[in-house]
């Protein structure tokens, strides 16, 4: 944070004990703090700086996708010293390698997928340790991406490729990115949803995003659903076509999010909520307007971050599709990060959604108690906190329903019922 100027207020009158200069820039800094979070209309919590962030830099890890926007801009643009910390996006290889850094201390946060969170939290997705979930970053914007091989014999959609499979049969692969994670829910319900059962009927691999183009170039995969702006890539390099996106699958659906552990949300929980605040407001930012998002492509296209071109990111961050077949539509479910607010609450139900996947799928062997471990590691409390602190909306329940791809609807009041009920499972 930049040294702030001396307020009237902390300026020692004759009488009181000489000061040094470290003390005014501290009492100077409080003052600060606490006069900006007033100005937000938080009142109480935030007096004499009591809440004022126990840790002032943080160590956010990212995967190089576009949904890592929030974090990046979040630092780039200043908004994370308004709230007393300074973000240090790390760029990591892999979401185990993300799990890895979260769990021994090497991160205090990451862009991270929802189900990794879940996964680790329960011990099914390697060391078992208690997560948390401070929000969500993003909805939409995922893709499941066939290969042009593929395509070029009709298998170019859902039900070409069940088609294909019939004719030609043979070993068909799907990558994934992490086994409890989002885009595996999405791989595995997008084909269970066409009768593909993805333990049984094809094979599945775990590749890292920035990694999956170039493993369907050599030919080690049939699919992949992954985020963008890999599947953008694979077709500007002639290589894939996009059969559906994962908005198709869930409209809405909730995607990254600002993952820690238990114990830091514990230790630090006023940098928790400041780190929070500040990438709501860098949400708010992206979402508000064409120039923004075109200054966030432009910034995340960089080495340092996603390292690739523009035209890879900004034409499906505008909603703006193809599908490397002949196809172009225009996407009001693109990639949201802030959507008003609707985008970032940590919904129980959400977080519920991937535990009923994790069971549907063998990861979990019994039924956990789905509401108590969404409560868990959703962070709702220092959420709203943060969201008044940066004057974001908050929704009327922390549950919410919605329809995905084969009608079925969740909203959360069965979890056990829903879990149980698919027809295509483990």
């Amino acid at each position: 944070m930049s040294q702030p100027t001396r307020p009237t207020a902390t300026q020692p009158d004759a009488t009181a004990p000489a000061l040094n200069r470290r003390d005014l820039l501290k009492q100077g800094t409080a003052v600060a703090a606490t006069t900006f979070f007033a100005s937000l209309g938080h009142s109480g919590v935030w007096a004499a700086g009591s809440d004022a962030p126990e840790k002032k830099e943080v160590k956010i890890g990212f995967i190089p996708l576009t949904d890592c926007a929030s974090v990046v801009m979040a630092s780039v643009l200043g908004i994370d010293q308004k709230y007393g910390v300074k973000i240090i996006p790390n760029k990591e290889a892999s979401w185990a390698g993300v799990r890895d850094k979260l769990v021994n201390g090497e991160l205090d946060f990451a862009h991270v997928l929802y189900g990794l969170i879940y996964g680790v939290h329960l011990g099914t997705s390697g060391p078992k340790k208690d997560m948390a979930v401070m929000m969500t970053l993003n909805h939409n914007g995922q893709a499941l991406t066939l290969s042009k091989k593929l395509a070029d014999k009709g298998g170019g959609s859902l039900e070409g490729l069940t088609g294909l499979m019939k004719k030609e049969p043979r070993e068909y692969t799907f990558a994934q990115t992490f086994p409890t994670g989002t885009h595996a829910m999405w791989l595995y319900y997008w084909l269970a949803s066409a009768g593909i059962n993805p333990f049984k009927d094809v094979k599945s691999i775990v590749v890292p995003p920035p990694q999956m183009v170039a493993n369907m170039r050599v030919g080690n995969m049939d699919g992949f659903c992954v985020g963008e702006p890999w599947n953008h890539r694979a077709i500007i390099d002639g290589i894939g076509v996009t059969a559906a996106t994962t908005q198709d699958v869930w409209k809405d659906h909730p995607e990254k999010v600002l993952g820690t552990t238990a114990d830091f949300v514990k230790q630090y929980p006023n940098t928790a909520r400041a780190v929070t605040a500040a990438i709501l407001e860098a949400s708010r930012w992206i979402d508000g307007g064409l120039q923004n998002k075109m200054k966030m492509a432009d910034t995340i296209a960089g080495k340092a971050y996603v390292n690739t071109s523009v035209d890879a990111i900004n034409e499906r961050i505008l909603g703006r599709y193809q599908n490397g077949m002949g196809k172009t539509w225009d996407d009001p479910n693109h990639m949201k990060f802030y959507n008003d607010g609707a985008v970032n609450f940590p919904y129980l139900s959400d977080g519920m959604w991937f535990l009923t996947q994790h069971k549907r799928w063998g990861l979990l062997k019994s039924h956990p108690d789905y509401a108590a471990v969404a409560r868990q590691i959703n962070q709702i409390a220092l959420y709203k906190d943060a969201a008044a602190a940066s004057k974001t909306p908050l929704p009327k329940s922390d549950m919410r329903t919605s329809k995905l791809i084969d009608g079925v609807v969740w909203d959360g009041k069965d979890p056990a019922k829903y879990a149980d009920g698919f027809k295509v499972k483990a």
